[in-house]
């Protein structure tokens, strides 16, 4: 007996290798403190801790990711790369439904509590807006908080910490890098950009000859089937224009640089190609990370509406109006990723790779 009791004494103990004492003491209700312990505020900082803890996770797989397309060929590590962004994803969606378990606490419930948190605010989650400076997040299109910067809302060290995030390489910008690189583009005299050009070319006139040659259409329903092809005309104008793209690049109205929106497009189309299963993957997932950061403040949004309605935020923002300012593009980082499907054209238009080309992106077994 003593000598099992002895041996289960030795190595690691569960509770002291998660310190438990430590993490289940520091739930200290600011209800308590004042005499009137409110019940639902032992969820509320349980949410909002196992939040933050989420939080130190995600950037410690972005840094990793960031760590490996660092590298001079960072292609090597596309595999872990594809594994680390799915686990990313995976703990957002898990985010996004602790909202869920946030919500069964009622707005009565929670003003039982809630003056006692002024002027602390959900906005100074410092993990959080790291997580957006190395994501890569434009600094110009955040939102101001109360008209101020939003590094005026947290302590020093804090602020040292967001600034040293700042001047960090971005994984957008490791993302650009990496698309850059790509060598097919421009491979022994096939030009990809050229090639598909000349298909879109193809495709609008053959819509446009179509509408023409259709005598079941009337000439209001052609009228409007033309303005919906000019419209397309227009929209790939401004692709196939390296200047106007630029303009719109200095306008942060779009985020890659021509040659990576070029490469991205390309292995957007030629995905079934073996060399571009994985970058796809990649690219599809960072489409995903975004897509659910932005569900879960569409979520958050929702849930401070119906929590407090259209009061003033406990650190003193508007609340709800503020939060619903920053739903939509402006907070999106990889916003090309999601508007790459206007430009994509069907499989049985896309113009064959040349057979050298081809080739060079197969893998074989070799015996």
């Amino acid at each position: 007996m003593e000598a099992n009791a002895v041996r289960s004494q030795v190595g690691v103990y569960y509770g002291s290798y998660l310190q438990l004492d430590s993490l289940l003491n520091c739930q200290q209700l600011e209800s308590a403190k004042v005499g009137k312990p409110a019940h639902e505020e032992m969820l509320f900082i349980v949410i909002h801790q196992a939040y933050e803890l989420w939080f130190k996770q995600i950037i410690h797989e972005i840094d990793s990711v960031r760590e490996m397309m660092s590298h001079a060929s960072p292609e090597r590590y596309n595999g872990i790369i594809v594994n680390r962004l799915g686990r990313v994803t995976q703990i957002q969606k898990l985010l996004v439904e602790q909202i869920n378990i946030l919500e069964t606490m009622t707005g009565l419930d929670f003003l039982e509590f809630r003056n006692l948190l002024v002027p602390a605010s959900g906005f100074q989650s410092v993990q959080f807006r790291v997580i957006e400076n190395k994501l890569g997040i434009i600094p110009d299109n955040r939102v101001q908080y109360q008209q101020h910067h939003y590094h005026t809302f947290f302590t020093e060290s804090d602020r040292n910490r967001l600034a040293d995030s700042e001047k960090e390489t971005s994984l957008l910008s490791y993302v650009i890098k990496w698309l850059e690189r790509n060598p097919f583009l421009n491979y022994e005299g096939y030009n990809f950009w050229e090639s598909y050009k000349h298909a879109v070319d193809k495709i609008l006139e053959r819509d446009l000859e179509r509408i023409r040659n259709n005598s079941n259409l009337t000439e209001d329903i052609k009228e409007q089937n033309y303005k919906e092809v000019h419209k397309n005309m227009d929209s790939f104008k401004t692709l196939f224009n390296e200047e106007l793209y630029n303009e719109r690049l200095e306008k942060f109205e779009v985020r890659l640089t021509y040659k990576a929106l070029q490469s991205a497009l390309f292995i957007y189309l030629y995905k079934d190609e073996p060399i571009f299963h994985t970058p796809f993957l990649i690219l599809n997932l960072l489409t995903e990370v975004d897509e659910l950061l932005g569900m879960w403040r569409y979520r958050h949004t929702m849930m401070v509406q119906r929590m407090i309605g259209v009061k003033i935020g406990t650190g003193g923002s508007s609340g709800y109006h503020y939060l619903r300012t920053t739903i939509g593009d402006r907070y999106k980082i990889f916003l090309d990723l999601f508007n790459l499907s206007s430009y994509l054209i069907p499989r049985n238009t896309l113009p064959a790779l040349p057979k050298e080309v081809s080739a060079k992106m197969d893998f074989a077994w070799t015996m």
